[in-house]
């Protein structure tokens, strides 16, 4: 019986199971998680089968997390600000909590990593659902954000949104160039063409921190061309990944698991080159 699953199309590519299986083991909590392919237009048969058949808990990934927000009988401040939902916990054995895990996994990572600062002017790049689910956690930080977009009127519409709840603005491209940011975030898809976003050189400085939240096992195309900008520190979306993951088993559980022994196990992963999902994990 499935009891937490990941819905996504595709799906086969999903690190979710083997992170999960890292905070069961982690925290001795019995928490079977398999990763489901469900077909693009059969979402909620089968997020209703999945909770009818004994299932607790769900993360949902592309492309039905927009129709998992419609889904929800309730949803948190942060599902309903960002439009999209990742997780969802069946509460008393019928109502369906929508949540989004997305932005507070990426806070945690900055802060994991000490990329983040009360009062830092932050550059948030693209205007999409990424961008979208990591903009009310960025600005309760007292961030002063900026968000840029090719499509600036798609910008706008996020930071009328966003506007009550603090420090929040816009920028062309081509005026990036007399602004000077702390950290920058890619919140773009440009990685996953191999493509980096068009920004003037000088966006990056030598205190510049950059966080491209697409990862791979090297440089990311953003990251890359941050680093040969003199960027002050590099780091892609691997913490993330992981952090977002573990506020789903907390929101499920209670209890947060430790990231940092999972997050340096794929970490190690990538550097060895392994690809065997069977290997022995080692918790401190």
């Amino acid at each position: 019986m499935k009891i937490f699953a990941v819905f996504g199309n595709p799906v086969h590519h999903s690190k979710s199971p083997l992170i999960h299986s890292c905070f069961s083991k982690q925290t001795g909590i019995f928490h079977p998680y398999e990763r489901v392919s469900v077909p693009i237009y059969g979402f909620k048969k089968a997020v209703n089968n999945f909770f009818m058949q004994g299932g607790k808990g769900l993360n949902i990934t592309v492309p039905f997390k927009e129709e998992a927000w419609h889904l929800a009988h309730e949803l948190t401040e942060r599902a309903y600000l960002a439009g999209a939902v990742n997780t969802f916990k069946l509460i008393n054995n019928e109502h369906i909590l929508g949540d989004n895990t997305d932005g507070i996994g990426l806070l945690s990572d900055l802060k994991r990593l000490k990329m983040i600062d009360k009062n830092y002017r932050i550059l948030l790049l693209g205007a999409g659902g990424a961008a979208r689910g990591v903009i009310l956690p960025l600005l309760s930080t007292g961030a002063i954000l900026t968000i840029t977009n090719r499509t600036i009127s798609r910008a706008e519409t996020l930071a009328n949104i966003f506007k009550i709840k603090g420090k929040i603005d816009i920028c062309d491209f081509d005026q990036l160039a007399k602004r000077h940011f702390d950290l920058v975030i890619n919140a773009t898809s440009s990685g996953i063409c191999g493509e980096s976003p068009l920004l003037p050189d000088t966006t990056i400085k030598s205190n510049t921190r950059c966080y491209d939240m697409f990862y791979k096992s090297t440089l990311t195309p953003f990251l890359e061309w941050s680093n040969k900008r003199g960027a002050y520190m590099l780091a892609d979306g691997l913490g993330m990944l992981v952090n977002q993951a573990a506020h789903s088993f907390y929101l499920w559980h209670g209890i947060m698991p430790s990231v940092e022994p999972v997050i340096k196990y794929f970490q190690n992963r990538y550097l060895s080159s392994k690809k065997n999902s069977a290997e022995k994990l080692s918790f401190s």
